[in-house]
């Protein structure tokens, strides 16, 4: 009878732990605030929608889905390749995505608006339209709510959340600089800009996915700028490249990966570099792959012009000629 009493006793203060330990709605929105704005300066999407979506989808970071699977927005498994929880939703024992830490369900997040064709209308609104967002966000079919942009607007409005869309906002000192208590990844702090030619379709598991990137020149060669965990293989898709022309394409070794921020180009470099550039000093440590991705140069090319192995090492203040006219 003793053990019988125990046992419900440590149930009882195992209840009223879990209880206490519960997120209101204001200390979610303090914990998860730095993340949301750091998201909106990497994608541009509003701090005020990501947070709103939060509170509403995670019921303030307390579902079952949340805890058991740090998934904050409730986004099923469609095309998921990670680990995965079963919940109950619109049908019984359905797949839901989840995630090693917080901000992973942030980013995840993110790339699921940006990359998906019937949420690219957004992203001609601007940060500060959050009712537009809100709108949008129901007519593209995130939710099966009637009013599911009226409690996003609700949310934003009764807490103030608008004020987070503004890129100069500080948040507090008890705002996470992450979700929870393991290490996540920098994120790119640009706004992902839209010009037509970045604009790509390609399908993956019956999905077509639209890909936002800022496409820009070099030497009249097009690249990107790798963003976090991208792969060869991941931008060749998007491109419609392999993974081996690109490596070509960059110089870069047979099993190598670009790190975040690395200048990607996605089509061939030039022989020389343009006119404006006849030359190049090197710095210290400077290599001549990182000259030759600097001007959009090919390797071999600059490696002929100056007479030296690819793995040369260079002296400071070394002078490497990117043209042929100016080669001694």
């Amino acid at each position: 009878m003793k053990k019988v009493y125990l046992l419900f006793f440590t149930l009882v203060l195992s209840a009223n732990f879990v209880f206490a330990q519960k997120f209101t709605r204001e200390q979610y929105i303090d914990k998860y605030s730095a993340i949301a704005i750091r998201q909106m300066k990497a994608y541009g999407i509003p701090a005020s929608i990501i947070l709103a979506q939060a509170c509403l989808e995670s019921n303030n970071g307390n579902s079952s889905l949340t805890i058991s699977g740090k998934n904050h927005f409730g986004i099923k498994c469609a095309g998921w390749q990670g680990r995965k929880v079963y919940h109950d939703d619109d049908k019984a024992n359905e797949c839901f995505r989840a995630y090693n830490t917080d901000e992973e369900s942030f980013v995840d997040h993110s790339d699921f608006l940006r990359y998906r064709q019937r949420y690219a209308f957004l992203f001609d609104l601007p940060v500060s339209d959050y009712k537009g967002w809100a709108r949008g966000l129901k007519k593209a079919g995130y939710a099966t709510a009637p009013t599911y942009a009226e409690m996003l607007i609700k949310i934003i409005e009764d807490f103030q959340l608008y004020k987070y869309d503004d890129k100069n906002y500080v948040p507090s000192k008890t705002a996470a600089t992450t979700g929870d208590t393991h290490s996540s990844p920098k994120q790119n702090i640009e706004v992902v800009k839209k010009p037509s030619e970045a604009m790509r379709e390609y399908n993956i598991d019956n999905f077509v996915i639209i890909l936002n990137r800022n496409v820009s020149k070099r030497n009249g060669v097009k690249y990107i700028t790798a963003k976090y965990n991208d792969t060869y293989e991941r931008i060749g898709d998007e491109f419609k490249l392999t993974a081996s022309q690109l490596r070509k394409y960059n110089d870069d070794a047979k099993t190598a990966q670009p790190n975040q921020g690395d200048v990607v180009y996605i089509a061939a470099k030039k022989s020389k570099a343009g006119k404006d550039f006849p030359m190049h000093v090197a710095d210290a440590g400077e290599t001549l792959r990182g000259i030759s991705q600097l001007y959009g140069v090919k390797l071999s090319d600059l490696c002929k012009k100056n007479n030296l192995e690819k793995n040369a090492v260079l002296d400071e203040g070394q002078t490497i000629y990117l043209r042929n006219d100016l080669k001694k």
